[in-house]
């Protein structure tokens, strides 16, 4: 049976590393059942991760910058490089949507699933279930 294949947002990322954020237990109770799940993610996201550290301490930015390396170094995480063609994709489906809030990297995400298949994301985002889309951290 193929391994289940899941899309890490930011969300997850951060929610991972940052012992003070609201779904830090939640997101690290989770990550300890994943088995054998792929987790599928993307340049963009990883920048996204960065840019929330770097408002950090210099102790955190580092603890990112290791867990970016380490995401891309796992054999069970397919970063997604980011790409002209991607952004382009990305960027029409931005301007296709002006009644949303999509950010670009929403847009790369969802485009990135939809070209995989994926139907689960690991976020709390709604902006993904208004796609079609099932998040598996919904705020209550």
């Amino acid at each position: 049976m193929p391994a289940r294949m899941l899309f890490a947002d930011s969300f997850y990322w951060i929610a991972l590393l940052n012992l003070r954020d609201p779904f830090h237990a939640r997101v690290s109770s989770f990550s300890l059942y994943l088995g054998n799940a792929r987790l599928i993610t993307t340049d963009e996201i990883v920048t996204e991760v960065l840019n929330w550290f770097s408002r950090t301490s210099p102790l955190m930015r580092g603890k990112a910058a290791t867990l970016i390396h380490n995401l891309r170094s796992n054999p069970d995480v397919d970063v997604l490089p980011q790409t002209r063609a991607d952004f382009d994709a990305a960027l029409t489906l931005y301007e296709a949507r002006p009644d949303k809030e999509y950010s670009l990297t929403d847009c790369r995400s969802m485009l990135a699933m939809k070209g995989l298949r994926l139907t689960e994301v690991l976020t709390n985002d709604r902006h993904f279930t208004q796609e079609g889309f099932t998040i598996l951290f919904p705020t209550p």
